[in-house]
C-alpha cells in the first residue's frame, strides 16, 4: 500500500476520535469562559458551517468567531490542550472542501477585518485576514493602486482565504498569483508561537530571529536543498500550479518564508496579518469580445492572442451564455455584447496608461482574427461602465452554471487543471471525448490566457453511478494533464477533492517532503487536517453533502415550487458560493450586512432549511425556535430573487416556514394586528382622530410597546382621510387604449392618500381614463394580501387574492393595464399571487400589472404620453429604490420617468434595504437592526443631500424610515410628476 494511503487511514482514526468532541459541552463552556467573541456549538450553527462551495459537508466540532487576535491565540491554545483540530475560515467559498472539517472553525470574517496600514512609499498594504478584497480595493483606490488578484468571488473573498488558497483570477497573466503579491505574513503556529514570515537572506549566518523561527528557516532551507532536483523534475513549468506546498520558492540564494505559507490552506499556520504588494491602477482598459462558431477555434487561437500582451483572456461558452440569458439580472448585458449564438466567446482585455496604445492593441486583435479567418467577429468596447457589467457576468460564471434546475449540476473536481497553451485545443477536445464516453456533458469558462479553464462535468451527486463517473473522469483527466506537463490544481487549491492525487502528480518522494514540511510546522496535526497531506479519498461519500442515505422530507407546501422542481430542489439551489455575502453593492443580504453573522445570511438560512428537511437537525427542526431565530432577520427584501445567480428565493421560503410555525404555535397578538390591518382598517380609520393620539401622548408609546411590542423610539403611521375615487364600471370601458385600472393598496388608502391623488391627477392630465375597481362583495377596499403573507397566514392571503381577482379580472380580460403605487403590493401580483393560485387568471393579472412609473415610461417611449412637464424649483433629486423594485429590475423605469422632468438631475443611492421592511422596523426587538440597515448608506446619503434636493422613494415604509432617521420628507414619484406637470 502506498505510504500516503496509510496516512489517510491514520488520519481517519484521528477524525473518528474527534467525532466524540463534536458539540462537546465542556469544550464549549471553556471557550465561552476564556474567549471574548462568539462561541457557537449549537446544531444550527455547526450545520451552517458544515459546508463550503464544494460537494462536501463535515460537521465542525464548533465555531469561534473571535473578537480580537487574543481570542485566536487563546482558541488555538485551548484546542492544543484539548487535542482538537483548528480550521481558519474566511468567506467559506472554497471549491475543494478546504474550509470544512471536524475542527473548531475560526471565522475571521466578522471582526478581524481591519485594514491595518498602507505604506505609499513601499506600495504595501497590511490587512487582517478577514478583510474582503473588494473593500480593500475600494480603500486603495484613493491612493491610485489596487491589489490585482481578482477571483470571481472578490465581493466576499477574504485576503486570509485568498492567501491560504493562493488565489489567482483573470489577470494572472499580467500580475501573477497571490504568492507573487504577498511580502510578509504575521502568523501563529500550532504551538502558540508567533512569527513574522518574510524574506530571509541567502547567508543565514547574517540572519537572526527567535530560536523557533530560526529552526524553521534552517530546516525549510535544508528541505529545499535536498529536493531541488526532484522539484525541478516533477513540478509543472507553468504559472498555474497551486497544488501541494510552495517548496519550489525555497532557495539557497534567499527566499521569502511568507511565500511558503501562501497556498497552505490553513494547514501550516494561522495568518494574523498579511502585507500585500499593490500595483498602480491602469488608466485605460479596453475590451474585445471575440465570437467563434466552434469551441476548438477559440482554444487554438488563444496562444496567438496572448502574444499581443493582453491583461486577461477569459472564456465564456455557449452553455453559460444560454443560462445567463435565463437570469433576469444578466440578460440585458448578455444581449448587448453577444451577437447571435456563438459556441464560444473570448473576452480579451488590454490595460495601460495610454488610451491610444490600448485602442491600437484592439486593432491588432481585430487584424489577428481577420488573418486567422474570423472577420467581423469582434465587438470593441471602451465604455468603462459597459466593461464593468460584462466583467460582472463573467465573474458570476460559477453561479450562472450552477443555476441549472434539477439534481444534475456542474461539479467541481477537475475544473482547475491547467495545461500549456499549445496543448489547450487538444486537451479540451480530448476531455470532451472523456465526457462523452461517460455519458455526461461539461461546462467551460474562465482563464484561457493561462490554459486554466473551469471545467465542470454535469453530474448528480445524489446518484452512486454519477459518483463513480466522477472518480473515473478525475483519474483519466489527471493522467491527460500529466501527459501534457500540466497542473492538476491550477487555481482553487487542493482541499479534499485534489489532495489525494498529489502522489501521481508530484511523485511519492515529494509527497513525503510535503508531509515532512507539515511535521515541521504542525507536528501534532492540529491545523486543518486532511488537506494537502494525509487526505481522505475524494469520493468518500461519508464526507459528501449528499451522502448515500440523503433523503428529504419537506413539509406540505402552500406555494407553487414547480419552477424549481419542488421545494427541496429550490432549497438545494444554494451552492454555498456566498454571493449573498457581498456588502458593497446590490441589496442582498441586508441583515448579514449589519450583523456579519452566517445565520443571518441567505446561504446560512438555505443550509439550515436543507439540513432541517433532511432530518439532520433533529425532529421538528422546521418549526423550532432555532429555525425561527434563523429566519427572524430576513426582511423579505427579495434581493436574492434577483441577485442570487442560482435563484434562491428566501423571501418565498420564509412564507412557508412562517406558515408551518403558525400551524403549530398559532399567531401572536402583534402578528394578528399587523396581518389583519386591511380588514379592520376601515373601522380604525373612522376613529383616526382618536387613534392618532398615541403619537402625541407620551404615556401611550410605552403602553403600546408593553402590550403589542412596537418600539417607543419611532411614531406609528398616521391615519388619514382616504382619497375618494369616482365610481366606474367595467362596461364603461372604451376601446381607444386610454383606459387604466388604479389599484389602491391599503397603505395608499389609509396612510398616504396624497400619492393616490397625485397619481390620479397625472393620469388624468395625460388623457387616461382611470378606473377604480369595486370589490364584488361591495365591502371594504381591495388588498393584495401582503400583510397576511408576511405573517405566514396563507388562507387569509388567498381570500384577499380571490377578492382582487374577482374585481380585476373583468378589466384584465379586456387588456386593461392595472397600475399600482406601492411596490410591495403591486409586485405581489407578479410573484406571490401566481405562487398561491397558479391559474390562467393570476398569470393574466401578473402580465397586466404595472408600477405607476413602469406604465408611464412605457407610454412615453412610444410617444403616447401627452403630459407637459415643467422644471421644478429643485434641480436635484436623490432616489432610493424599494427592495422589490430592485428585485424585479424596475429601478431604471423610475429613473427614466424622473428624467422626463426638465432640468432635474437624478442621483440614485446604491442602497440595500432601508431597514423598515413593512412592520419590521416598528417592532421593538428589531428597531436597532432596522436603524443599522438604514445607516449603512441610505440615511447618511439623505443627510448629506442639500435642503433643495428632492428625496424620492416609492415605498411607504422607505419614506417612514427616511422621515424617522433624518427628519426629511421623501416623495412618491407620482407627487414629483404632479408638481412638475403644467396645470
Amino acid at each position: 500500500m502506498p505510504k500516503h494511503y496509510k496516512h489517510q487511514n491514520k488520519n481517519s482514526e484521528k477524525a473518528n476520535k474527534s467525532k466524540n468532541r463534536i458539540g462537546d459541552t465542556n469544550l464549549a463552556a471553556r471557550l465561552n469562559r476564556e474567549v471574548e467573541g462568539d462561541v457557537l456549538f449549537d446544531p444550527f450553527s455547526r450545520g451552517q458551517y458544515s459546508t463550503d462551495a464544494s460537494i462536501y459537508q463535515i460537521q465542525p466540532i464548533g465555531v469561534v468567531v473571535p473578537q480580537t487576535d487574543e481570542d485566536v491565540v487563546r482558541t488555538i491554545e485551548i484546542a492544543r490542550e484539548e487535542g482538537v483540530p483548528v480550521l481558519p475560515r474566511g468567506g467559506g467559498t472554497s471549491q475543494c472542501g478546504q474550509t470544512v472539517g471536524e475542527a473548531i472553525i475560526i471565522d475571521t470574517s466578522k471582526n478581524l477585518n481591519r485594514i491595518v496600514d498602507f505604506n505609499a512609499e513601499t506600495g504595501t498594504a497590511t490587512v487582517q485576514p478577514g478583510v474582503v478584497l473588494d473593500e480593500l480595493n475600494q480603500f486603495l483606490r484613493q491612493h491610485g493602486v489596487f491589489f490585482p488578484i481578482d477571483p470571481s468571488t472578490s465581493s466576499r473573498a477574504t485576503l486570509g482565504g485568498m492567501a491560504a488558497n493562493n488565489s489567482c483570477g483573470g489577470r494572472s497573466i499580467r500580475y501573477g498569483l497571490t504568492v507573487n503579491n504577498v511580502s510578509a505574513i504575521d502568523a501563529i503556529l500550532a504551538d502558540g508561537t508567533q512569527h513574522r514570515f518574510t524574506q530571509v537572506p541567502s547567508d543565514l549566518e547574517k540572519f537572526s530571529a527567535d530560536p523557533r523561527y530560526m529552526d524553521l528557516v534552517r530546516k525549510v532551507r535544508s528541505l529545499g536543498e535536498r529536493e531541488e532536483a526532484e522539484i525541478a523534475r516533477r513540478f509543472p513549468k507553468l504559472l498555474r500550479r497551486v497544488g501541494g506546498y510552495n517548496i519550489d520558492t525555497i532557495s539557497t540564494e534567499g527566499h521569502n518564508m511568507a511565500q511558503l505559507l501562501v497556498g497552505s490552506e490553513g494547514t501550516l499556520a494561522y495568518f494574523r496579518k498579511l502585507e500585500l504588494i499593490t500595483h498602480p491602477i491602469p488608466s485605460h482598459n479596453v475590451l474585445g469580445i471575440c465570437h467563434f462558431s466552434s469551441f476548438r477555434q477559440a482554444m487554438d487561437i488563444t496562444q496567438e492572442i496572448v502574444k499581443l500582451d493582453p491583461s486577461a483572456v477569459e472564456l465564456i461558452d455557449s452553455t453559460m451564455i444560454a443560462l445567463a440569458r435565463e437570469i433576469t439580472a444578466y440578460r440585458p448585458t448578455i444581449e448587448r455584447f453577444v451577437n447571435g449564438n456563438p459556441e464560444a466567446l473570448l473576452m480579451v482585455e488590454f490595460s495601460g496608461e495610454n488610451e491610444t496604445d490600448q485602442q491600437h492593441k484592439l486593432d491588432d486583435l481585430e487584424q489577428l482574427l481577420d488573418d486567422h479567418g474570423f472577420p467581423n467577429s469582434i465587438l470593441k468596447i471602451a465604455d468603462p461602465n459597459f466593461q464593468r457589467d460584462i466583467t460582472e457576468v463573467r465573474k458570476a460564471g460559477l453561479n450562472i452554471m450552477m443555476s441549472m434546475k434539477g439534481d444534475g449540476k456542474p461539479v467541481s473536481f477537475i475544473e482547475d487543471c491547467a495545461v500549456p497553451l499549445n496543448h489547450l485545443g487538444d486537451y479540451t477536445e480530448r476531455l470532451t471525448e472523456v465526457f462523452s464516453k461517460h455519458g455526461v456533458e461539461g461546462t467551460w469558462y474562465a482563464h484561457a490566457s493561462v490554459g486554466c479553464l473551469h471545467v465542470r462535468p454535469v453530474l448528480n451527486m445524489k446518484a452512486s453511478m454519477d459518483v463513480r463517473k466522477m472518480r473515473d473522469i478525475a483519474e483519466e483527466t489527471f493522467a491527460m494533464v500529466r501527459e501534457y506537463k500540466g497542473s492538476h490544481s491550477g487555481e482553487h487549491g487542493d482541499g479534499i477533492v485534489r489532495s489525494e492525487f498529489h502522489t501521481p502528480m508530484f511523485g511519492e518522494r515529494l509527497v513525503r517532503t510535503f508531509e515532512d514540511l507539515k511535521e515541521l510546522f504542525d507536528p501534532k496535526g492540529l491545523f486543518n487536517p486532511g488537506k494537502i497531506v494525509h487526505a481522505p479519498r475524494m469520493d468518500d461519500r461519508s464526507l459528501f453533502r449528499y451522502q448515500p442515505d440523503y433523503e428529504a422530507s419537506p413539509p406540505e407546501t402552500v406555494l407553487d415550487w414547480s419552477e424549481w422542481g419542488g421545494f427541496t430542489r429550490a432549497i438545494e439551489m444554494c451552492n454555498n458560493n456566498g454571493a449573498c455575502r457581498k456588502s458593497s453593492s446590490g441589496v442582498m443580504c441586508p441583515s448579514y450586512r449589519v450583523t456579519k453573522d452566517e445565520k443571518h445570511l441567505t446561504r446560512g438560512r438555505a443550509n439550515s432549511l436543507r439540513l432541517a428537511i433532511t432530518g439532520q437537525l433533529g425532529p421538528e427542526a422546521m418549526t423550532s425556535d432555532a429555525m425561527a431565530e434563523t429566519m427572524d432577520l430576513c426582511v423579505s427584501c427579495k434581493a436574492c430573487k434577483l441577485e442570487c445567480p442560482t435563484g434562491v428565493d428566501m423571501a418565498r421560503m420564509k412564507i412557508e416556514i412562517l406558515n408551518q410555525r403558525k400551524k403549530q404555535y398559532g399567531t401572536s397578538v402583534r402578528d394578528r394586528l399587523i396581518a389583519f390591518l386591511p380588514r379592520y382598517a376601515p373601522y380604525v380609520n373612522s376613529l383616526r382622530h382618536l387613534t392618532n393620539v398615541s403619537n402625541r401622548v407620551p404615556l401611550m408609546a410605552p403602553m403600546i410597546q408593553r402590550l403589542m411590542g412596537f418600539s417607543t423610539k419611532r411614531p406609528l403611521p398616521t391615519w388619514c382621510k382616504p382619497f375618494e375615487p369616482p365610481k366606474a364600471r367595467a362596461e364603461e370601458i372604451s376601446n381607444d387604449g386610454r383606459d387604466v385600472v388604479m389599484f389602491v393598496d391599503t397603505f395608499s388608502t389609509y396612510f398616504h392618500p396624497e400619492n393616490t391623488q397625485a397619481a390620479y391627477s397625472v393620469l388624468n392630465a395625460a388623457n387616461f381614463k382611470v378606473h377604480f375597481p369595486t370589490p364584488t362583495d361591495k365591502g371594504r377596499p381591495l388588498c393584495c394580501g401582503r400583510t397576511f403573507l408576511a405573517a405566514g397566514l396563507i388562507d387569509q392571503a388567498r381570500a384577499e387574492a380571490k377578492r382582487v381577482l374577482d374585481a380585476l379580472t373583468p378589466f384584465v380580460e379586456r387588456g386593461i393595464p392595472v397600475i399600482g403605487l406601492e411596490p410591495a403590493c403591486l409586485l405581489t401580483f407578479r410573484d406571490e399571487l401566481p405562487a398561491m393560485n397558479p391559474c390562467t387568471e393570476t398569470e393574466a393579472l401578473a402580465s397586466h400589472a404595472f408600477l405607476f412609473e413602469e406604465f408611464l415610461i412605457q407610454k412615453a417611449e412610444k410617444g403616447l404620453l401627452p403630459l407637459p412637464l415643467q422644471a421644478l424649483p429643485q434641480k436635484h433629486a436623490l432616489l432610493h429604490g424599494h427592495c422589490h423594485q430592485k428585485a424585479f429590475g424596475a429601478m431604471d423605469t423610475i429613473e427614466r420617468v424622473l428624467g422626463l422632468v426638465p432640468e432635474l438631475e437624478v442621483k440614485t443611492v446604491e442602497t440595500s434595504c432601508c431597514g423598515m421592511a413593512g412592520s419590521f422596523g416598528y417592532e421593538a426587538e428589531h428597531f436597532p437592526i432596522s436603524m443599522a440597515m438604514g445607516e449603512l448608506k441610505l440615511l447618511p446619503a439623505v443627510r448629506e443631500a442639500s435642503e433643495n434636493t428632492l428625496i424620492v422613494a416609492d415605498g411607504s415604509s422607505c419614506r417612514e424610515q427616511i422621515r424617522d432617521g433624518t427628519g426629511r420628507e421623501a416623495l412618491h414619484v407620482a407627487r414629483v410628476l404632479n408638481a412638475a406637470r403644467v396645470h
